[in-house]
Parts: structure tokens; C-alpha cells; sequence
């Protein structure tokens, strides 16, 4: 099965997996502002303009918001919020990594650059046993396996996955080679377990973070990144 994971091959040469790239950095905020110092209750999602607000799914009570240290920077903290009534709170946050080169709002095969917009979260997967997710997960240990020539600071990318809709199909597995919008668009882009640098296009936290999220993640609550 051919994997195109965090934006695909492009400049990783045959890498279809898109994983971390080794020894580099990049990227900005998903949404664009400094995240909360600490969890306070928010009437609003800090750093998430206008023209993003207004593309939050009616009914969402889940987002995790990655915010960007640069345009050009790889370093991020993504924010889990839960909504309570009009009011959203902080649940949660950890450090991590997006795209080698940064953040693009308008994402192509190989640019290295994690899109910026508002895409919901709807199915998960991964080469692990299925940690207690309540979005459907996909485990298979062939599907998510790592390429070998990665390297062994790449072993666990995918132990965790959860994909992004952006450029596929949800409802079908992480994995699924299927690019709606076509293939230079790029797609396969996921939220999956650190390694310690940018990436084609996903963004990364800590393995415990990942299964926080896969146990916390609920489709009732329409989340989204």
C-alpha cells in the first residue's frame, strides 16, 4: 500500500510516508497569536481571526489550535480547547513540530509548509493496538509502518495517527491514497507522534499527548485542528 502521509514525497525523494525530515526545521500557528500563558475560560479562541472563526463547524465543542512559533519556523504548541456552553477552555497543551518550512494557506505537494485553515479531525489509526479511541481507528502495523530507511529517531511517527481533512475522503482510514482535490495539492497529512523536528506538512507532539487526544477526541463534538 503506498503512504502518503504529511504531504506526500516531493523533496523526500520516495518517501510516501510523510514523516518528519531529518536534521531541519520550520512553521507559523494553524491559527496565528501566542497561546494563553495558562487555562483560563475563553469567550473566544485566541489567535483564531475572523475569516478561520466563521469556518468552525456549527456544533464543535473540540479543537486543538497549533500555535506557530514563525511563519518559517518548524516549532509549534498545540492547544487542546473544549467548548462549555459559549465559552471555551483550555484542556490541554504540549510542544511540538509542523512543517519543515512553516505554514502556507495555500498548500502544494512538497512545499514542506503545514496549511493553515480550519479542517476537522474524523479518523484515526496507527501501527499500535487501538489505545481507547472514540474517533474509528485503524490499526495496522503495515499500512503505518515506518520506512526503514528513515532511520531509527523515526521508529514511533506512526505508532499514533490521527488525520487531518485536508484533500481526502472522511470516514475512510488515515491511510486512504485517495486525493479528491488531485495529487499536487498534496494530502495525507496527520497528527502523529513526535520525533524532535519539522515535518513534510503534519504536525507532531508527544506520544503521550497523541493518546490523550485519541481517548478524548469524540466525533459528537465535531473536532477540528
Amino acid at each position: 500500500m503506498s503512504l502518503s502521509a504529511c504531504g506526500g514525497s516531493g523533496a523526500e525523494g520516495d518517501r510516501q510516508h510523510g514523516g518528519r525530515l531529518p536534521n531541519r526545521a520550520a512553521g507559523p500557528p494553524a491559527a496565528t497569536a501566542e497561546p494563553p500563558a495558562s487555562a483560563v475560560d475563553l469567550g473566544r479562541i485566541p489567535g483564531v481571526g475572523d475569516h478561520l472563526y466563521r469556518r468552525i463547524p456549527d456544533g464543535s465543542r473540540q479543537a486543538l489550535v497549533v500555535y506557530g512559533d514563525g511563519r518559517d519556523s518548524p516549532d509549534s504548541t498545540i492547544v487542546y480547547y473544549v467548548k462549555d456552553g459559549d465559552a471555551w477552555s483550555e484542556a490541554g497543551r504540549w510542544a511540538g513540530h509542523n512543517g519543515r518550512e512553516g505554514w502556507t494557506t495555500d498548500h502544494y505537494e512538497g512545499d514542506l509548509r503545514s496549511p493553515v485553515g480550519v479542517f476537522t479531525l474524523s479518523d484515526a489509526g496507527g501501527v499500535r493496538d487501538d489505545p481507547g479511541a472514540m474517533l474509528p481507528y485503524d490499526q495496522n502495523s503495515v499500512s503505518y509502518a515506518v520506512p526503514a530507511n528513515w532511520g531509527e529517531a523515526h521508529r514511533s511517527d506512526f505508532d499514533y495517527v490521527i488525520a487531518m481533512d485536508y484533500n481526502r475522503r472522511p470516514g475512510t482510514p488515515p491511510s486512504d491514497p485517495i486525493r479528491p482535490g488531485g495529487s499536487d495539492r498534496g494530502g495525507g497529512i496527520w497528527l502523529h507522534v513526535d520525533h524532535g523536528d519539522g515535518t513534510a506538512a503534519c504536525v507532531t507532539l508527544p506520544e503521550s499527548g497523541m493518546e490523550y487526544l485519541l481517548q478524548t477526541l469524540d466525533p459528537d463534538g465535531v473536532p477540528w485542528w
